[in-house]
């Protein structure tokens, strides 16, 4: 930790713990692996999608989609039907460059990994950084086509920038990538020979398919002169998946609704997959959970239901406070940040943000407010989606943050554990 006992906050211990989650979640892939095996040392147990399900009350139960999604549950005293669910809803994916299905090219005695940018990069960040390699590979084995993680967490590529010699202008100028020509990683020099994909990877068994990701090799850690910060890769938007999960396996004892998380994987390109945000996934879930005939069941399930969607936030820029709507600019380390759009980029409405207040009040945190400036667009996040699709009345909430969709962002570490509170009262909240 940077300059010893931290003092100025008591809520070193969860800051702490999302450093250490974020260090296990590399991909997708292995963040739905990290969450899993939190879920099961609490006592989750694993749902099979193409069995029966019979779930009593109290049962705490997980399901995942193509290993990089999941849905976990713990079941209320009441039926779904009458008391709805509490959710809070986050996802497992961020924006970073991935290999193409030919991984290989070269060019001037040097071996490049042939990338394309996943979701919206932020292009420039990713240049002088050591990258490793990670996600999920498909072998052939002697039973037949198995999936396997992998990790290389040693530094085996680097995308190098133009000296500033051959670009003399550039400080003035400002840095154009072109994503074909300028961001294919260094891997190898050629003379040595060329490696291939199962030497990169340390697999002797056939690859027949892949998913993988590049990352930054230089690990989640501690920072700020007092170590009040946070720097790591993937702050957005796994710091709200730790933050969910922190929550439900925090809380009291469950009451009469339905508590759980839901973390969707594809949020940043769009979510239209069969595990996304835009994906039957949770409504399938939540209708074998509802488990009863009645054509009305599932509908007052829903009406019942609640649903906090957590992503990451703009906290206020101290070089940049211009591009900031000047009444609303949420500040690192200031706590949780409601975010709301009047074109319903943000599922925000009224009655959300007085019930957040009240679960806000209970833990006794102070939200913060973002909304974009007027005269720029507004992203989105699986909010609307998840309101839209199911009708679910739902908040979209995160907390604040610099540096979004950069190979290395940043985050207070005094916001992890608020965050986590408000979530506690809201699971708690059985009204």
């Amino acid at each position: 930790m940077v300059g010893g006992d931290p003092g100025y906050s008591p809520f070193v211990d969860l800051a702490d713990d999302l450093v250490r989650y974020l260090d296990a979640s590399v991909t997708p892939w292995h963040a739905v692996e990290e969450s899993v095996r939190r879920l099961e040392e609490a006592g989750y147990q694993a749902l099979d999608p193409s069995a029966p399900w019979r779930l009593e009350p109290g049962a705490r139960v997980y399901v995942t989609r193509g290993g990089a999604s999941l849905a976990a549950f713990e079941i209320g005293s009441a039926p779904l039907a009458e008391a709805g669910l509490r959710l809070v809803g986050a996802h497992t994916d961020s924006p970073n460059l991935r290999v193409k299905p030919h991984p290989f090219t070269e060019s001037h005695g040097v071996q490049r990994l042939a990338v394309e940018p996943y979701g919206g990069v932020l292009l420039h960040t990713w240049l002088d950084r050591d990258l490793a390699i990670a996600g999920r590979v498909w072998c052939k084995t002697d039973s037949g086509l198995a999936p396997r993680l992998v990790d290389q967490r040693g530094p085996v590529a680097r995308i190098s920038s133009l000296a500033i010699h051959l670009n003399r202008k550039v400080n003035d100028n400002g840095l154009t990538l072109n994503k074909q020509k300028h961001m294919a990683p260094m891997l190898a020099l050629t003379a040595h020979g060329s490696v291939t994909l199962g030497e990169l990877l340390g697999i002797e068994d056939e690859i027949r398919g892949y998913d993988l990701c590049l990352y930054d090799a230089v690990a989640p850690c501690r920072g700020g002169a007092r170590g009040e910060l946070v720097f790591s890769g993937r702050l957005d938007n796994l710091a709200s998946c730790h933050a969910g999960l922190a929550a439900l396996l925090g809380a009291g004892p469950v009451g009469r609704a339905t508590r759980g998380v839901v973390l969707y994987d594809h949020e940043e390109v769009g979510s239209s997959t069969s595990r996304g945000a835009d994906s039957p996934f949770l409504s399938e879930a939540i209708e074998r959970i509802v488990g009863e005939a009645h054509p009305e069941a599932r509908a007052r399930a829903l009406g019942a239901s609640l649903m906090i969607s957590a992503d990451m936030a703009h906290a206020v820029h101290p070089n940049y406070p211009d591009v900031h709507e000047p009444a609303h600019m949420p500040a690192l380390g200031a706590g949780p940040v409601v975010k709301t759009n009047s074109n319903q980029r943000y599922a925000t409405d009224g009655e959300m943000i007085a019930r957040f207040s009240e679960w806000c009040e209970t833990a006794d945190v102070t939200p913060q407010h973002f909304v974009t400036r007027s005269d720029l667009a507004c992203g989105s996040t699986i909010g609307p989606i998840s309101a839209s699709r199911l009708g679910l009345r739902t908040i979209d909430v995160g907390n604040p943050m610099l540096s979004m969709h950069s190979c290395r962002e940043l985050c207070a570490a005094g916001d992890v554990a608020p965050m986590v509170a408000v979530m506690r009262a809201f699971f708690e909240d059985d009204r």
